[in-house]
């Protein structure tokens, strides 16, 4: 992307928010501004020095690129309400679930440049998001990872793996932190104090993870590393997988 190119994101609340506040952190150089339903959330755009507007059409109209962070049910009205600015444009919808046939029929004669369903996730907000992309019509690749690359990490699926991705990135956010407050309580109940559980099951979770993308490894190949002959690892490990943790984690991340 050029560094004139111009994006509104409409509808800041969680997911694109996020978007929001990392592209202010990462991409200062991309001019910005942000719609929401209400001035109240507006404020804290603002307070950033971010540009705000209550006007959906005002922002896409102004817009290269128009990222809609709305909720899935709204998709349809405020592609209506926009449907003038999107000629040329690129449009990346945030909204999970609309198969790209539906956003085609919606987006039919507006001439829009291209259109991607894209789903991030939360830590795009700290640079840190895994990203998934598919294209619904046309192509622009070099936008979507001009842009999400400079939040975190971009993959380019196509619309059958889109799901897939959602449910490790997107979703995969909440299943990590379940796991992380469990081990929390764990902690709590041999007797560390809840704040130093969760600093030492963070940093944990965090060392792990580092370690193993640093050695390119499968997790296993360090689990085997922690794991003593007749050790209290190994103990651990079975008690959880007697109490069904591997299954339990991948129902739920194919669960529809």
């Amino acid at each position: 992307m050029k560094q004139t190119d111009k994006v509104a994101i409409l509808g800041a609340g969680n997911m694109g928010g996020a978007v929001a506040l990392g592209l202010h952190r990462f991409a200062q150089e991309y001019a910005l501004t942000v719609t929401t339903a209400h001035s109240a959330t507006l404020e804290k755009y603002a307070a950033l020095g971010i540009d705000t507007t209550l006007d959906n059409v005002s922002a896409a109209s102004w817009a290269q690129v128009i990222i809609l962070g709305v909720k899935p049910w709204l998709v349809q009205s405020v592609l209506e309400q926009i449907r003038p600015c999107l000629s040329g444009k690129t449009l990346l919808s945030l909204a999970a679930g609309i198969p790209s046939a539906q956003m085609k029929e919606w987006l039919a004669g507006t001439g829009v440049r291209a259109a991607y369903t894209v789903i991030p996730n939360l830590a795009a907000e700290i640079g840190e998001s895994m990203t998934f992309a598919s294209v619904i019509l046309g192509e622009d690749d070099v936008v979507v990872k001009s842009l999400f690359d400079r939040v975190g990490k971009t993959l380019i699926v196509d619309e059958k793996r889109l799901h897939a991705g959602m449910m490790v990135a997107s979703c995969g956010t909440a299943f990590a932190l379940r796991y992380a407050r469990a081990a929390m309580e764990g902690g709590v109940q041999l007797g560390l104090y809840p704040h130093e559980a969760r600093e030492a099951v963070y940093q944990t979770m965090k060392g792990a993870v580092d370690l193993s993308m640093s050695r390119g490894t499968h997790p296993e190949a360090e689990i085997d590393r922690v794991t003593t002959p007749g050790g209290i690892t190994i103990r651990g490990l079975n008690a959880m997988e007697e109490a069904g943790f591997t299954a339990a984690v991948i129902a739920g991340i194919v669960s529809r």
